[in-house]
C-alpha cells in the first residue's frame, strides 16, 4: 500500500505504509545505525513519529530480550528500507512481524535523507501518516489533532514493584518511562530496587526507607510536570541521587534552573560528550528533545559536569554540596561501548558512603 508523510508545514514526503491507520505525532530523526528494537520499545518516544536515517531496517530481524519496555509507545516509524527476513541466530521474528503486533504504522521506501534534511533546517515539528488516497479533508483534521502533553502518564508503571537484591542498598526508582537496561544496571551494580509510578508521592517515596534516589529517563516537555518537580524538590538532598535525561532536567528544574526546547533534539547512539572533570570525550546514546538552559545555573548549588560536543548543551550537572548529580544522556546504552559504566560506579560509592 502507498502512503505519505506530510508535515505541518505543508511538505509531503512519499513511499509505501506498513498499516494504512492514519496517525498524528512530533515527527523526529534518529542517527542509530543499529538498536532499532531499543528505540522502538524507548517510552520517551512516546506520541512521536520517528524517522531512521539509517537506511537498512529489520535487517537483524527481533527478539524479546532487546525490548525496553512492556510496549512500543511510538506512533509511528519511518525508514528507507524495511527488511521482511532478518539474519541472527538471536532473531525470533521478522521487524514487519514486530510492527503489525504492536500495531505502529510504518512508511517505508521513503526519502528519509530528505525528511532529516528537512527537519534539521526547519525544526521537529508535527506530522501525519497517512495512506495515499486520503482525503484533504480527513488530512487536515487529523492534523489539527492535539499531540498528548503529560506523556509520562502513559509510560509510566501502573504500579510498585521489585526487583529485590538481597542485602544490597535499597534504590527508589522513580519511573517516568524507564528503560529495562537501566534497571538491569543499577540491579547488576548491587542495588535491591522499588520502582515507583511517576506521581508518586514525596512522603510514600522516604516511607520506603531508601538509601537512594534514581529520577528515570522518560518522554515529553519536563515543564509540564509541576507535581513531580515539587516531589523531587522535596526529597532532594535526603539521600543519594543519580538522574537520567528526563530525570536530569526535572532535577535541574527542582533546583530552580530552567529548561529549553532543542530545535530538532538529540536522538541517536553516537553523540560526543565531553566530560569537563577528567577532559575525556565519550560516544554516547542520546534521545530528548529538551535541554537545561546553562544561563539559568548561575547562582544556583549546581555546576556543569558534562558537555555536548556538537552544540555546548549541558549534558550532566553535580550538587556543590550534596550528593546529587545527573546526566541528559544513556550511560547504560554502552555505545561507547563501555564509556559511561563509571556513573552507575559513581552512584554505587555515594550509596555506600551513605551520604
Amino acid at each position: 500500500m502507498k502512503g505519505k508523510l506530510i508535515l505541518e508545514d505543508g511538505a509531503v514526503f512519499h513511499g509505501d505504509m506498513l498499516d494504512e491507520r492514519p496517525v498524528l505525532g512530533e515527527v523526529v530523526f534518529n542517527t542509530g545505525m543499529t538498536g532499532y528494537q531499543e528505540i522502538l520499545t524507548d517510552p520517551s518516544y512516546c506520541s512521536q513519529i520517528v524517522t531512521l536515517t539509517y537506511p537498512l531496517i529489520g535487517n537483524y530481524g527481533a527478539a524479546k530480550k532487546f525490548n525496553q519496555s512492556r510496549k512500543c509507545f511510538f506512533n509511528g516509524f519511518i525508514v528507507g528500507e524495511l527488511c521482511d527476513i532478518g539474519s541472527n541466530w538471536q532473531k525470533e521474528e521478522e521487524l514487519t512481524d514486530f510492527l503489525k503486533a504492536q500495531d505502529i504504522p510504518c512508511l517505508y521506501n521513503v526519502d528519509t535523507r530528505a525528511i532529516t534534511r528537512h527537519i534539521r533546517s526547519l525544526g521537529a515539528m508535527k506530522g501525519v501518516l497517512v495512506p495515499e488516497g486520503t482525503s484533504q479533508e480527513q488530512i487536515d483534521a487529523l492534523m489539527q489533532g492535539e499531540i498528548p502533553r503529560d506523556v509520562v502518564k502513559i509510560v509510566t508503571t501502573p504500579e510498585v514493584y521489585r526487583m529485590e537484591n538481597a542485602g544490597g542498598p535499597h534504590v527508589v526508582v522513580m519511573d517516568f518511562g524507564i528503560k529495562q537496561h537501566i534497571l538491569e544496571s543499577l540491579h547488576g551494580i548491587g542495588c535491591d530496587l522499588t520502582i515507583v509510578p511517576a506521581y508518586t508521592k514525596a512522603e510514600e517515596i522516604m516511607a520506603l526507607n531508601p538509601d537512594g534516589i534514581f529520577l528515570s529517563n522518560g518522554p515529553g516537555d519536563p515543564k509540564d510536570l509541576p507535581e513531580i518537580i515539587e516531589v523531587v524538590r522535596e526529597i532532594a538532598g535526603k539521600k543519594p541521587t543519580f538522574g537520567i535525561c528526563l530525570g536530569h532536567q526535572l532535577l535541574s528544574l527542582a533546583f530552580g534552573a530552567d529548561t529549553y526546547k532543542l530545535k530538532f533534539g538529540h536522538r541517536g547512539s553516537n553523540q560526543p560528550v565531553k566530560n569537563l572533570l577528567t577532559g575525556r570525550v565519550h560516544i554516547t546514546s542520546q534521545n530528548h528533545g529538551y535541554a537545561v538552559d546553562e544561563e539559568s545555573l548561575k547562582g544556583l548549588p549546581l555546576e556543569v559536569t558534562h558537555r555536548a560536543v556538537n552544540d555546548g548543551t549541558v549534558e550532566g550537572i553535580r550538587h556543590k554540596e550534596l550528593p546529587i548529580f545527573s546526566v541528559q544522556y544513556h550511560p547504560e546504552a554502552s555505545p561507547g561501548p563501555d564509556d559511561n559504566r563509571y556513573l552507575f560506579d559513581q552512584f554505587w560509592a555515594m550509596l555506600q558512603k551513605g551520604e
